[in-house]
């Protein structure tokens, strides 16, 4: 891994190169416990298809990335999209990406889309959150109740440096009473790329009326992949789907 500084804190990232000439960079923004390393190689497959470069990183707090530098507020995926994000694809030489998030990461996606003002050529979002449902809440109340417990800790102490700033500042700021109203379908009319909406059917963190809102807002094209036998994690559930559907999409934008 390679080492970026925004705001004076490091952010760990991986570059797979590609012809950055040719094709749009990728850049892949991880779910809410994820990080570079747990995305394993699901941006190299999808980079190799295409031949396109891909950056590949961890947010504060998750991974070998710099810890949180406070507690996060019901904002904090706004700052991730529209502050963290911005400085990082400008010290790294990146315009005009295609976005490819995961959960938090594909909430993150659309707000940069929409609000950034930096153009981006697509916008590929698996299992996005726009707003919050119970399904949500009672998800990571229940393995939030198990942290210490079930060995979770100690499965996700091997993938981040800071695990209690990589798993409770996701969490404790989802279970957080102001967070109940957080919605971010303002931010959809904004998005002038093209967009792809991916879901399984099966997830236990949100239902598909979260890909419903999106199209209901949506004022670029959207395409749609509804997925069977799937649940939060399309990625690994449904890989050569989901590898198919981006593959097709980059292709087109």
């Amino acid at each position: 891994m390679l080492t970026a500084h925004v705001d004076g804190r490091a952010i760990e990232y991986r570059m797979i190169p590609g012809d950055a000439l040719a094709r749009p960079t990728l850049v892949f923004l991880h779910e809410g416990l994820g990080c570079a390393a747990l995305w394993r190689d699901f941006p190299d497959k999808i980079a190799s298809r295409l031949g396109a470069r891909a950056l590949v990183y961890s947010r504060f707090g998750y991974g070998a990335s710099d810890g949180l530098s406070a507690k996060r507020e019901p904002d904090f995926m706004h700052t991730e999209a529209l502050d963290v994000l911005p400085q990082l694809l400008d010290q790294l030489g990146i315009d005009e990406p295609v976005l490819v998030g995961h959960s938090d990461g594909a909430s993150i996606a659309l707000i940069h889309a929409g609000k950034a003002a930096r153009p981006v050529k697509g916008v590929a979002v698996l299992a996005p959150h726009v707003f919050v449902e119970p399904i949500t809440i009672d998800s990571i109340a229940d393995i939030r109740a198990k942290y210490e417990t079930s060995g979770l800790r100690d499965r996700l102490a091997r993938y981040h440096t800071r695990v209690d700033d990589a798993f409770l500042g996701w969490a404790d700021i989802w279970l957080d009473p102001r967070f109940r109203t957080w919605s971010i379908e303002d931010v959809v009319p904004g998005i002038t790329a093209p967009l792809l909406l991916i879901q399984g059917k099966q997830d236990e963190y949100g239902t598909l009326a979260q890909l419903d809102r999106i199209e209901a807002r949506a004022t670029a094209p959207v395409t749609r992949l509804d997925l069977d036998a799937c649940g939060h994690a399309p990625q690994r559930d449904q890989e050569a789907a989901v590898i198919d559907a981006i593959v097709r999409f980059v292709q087109r934008a």
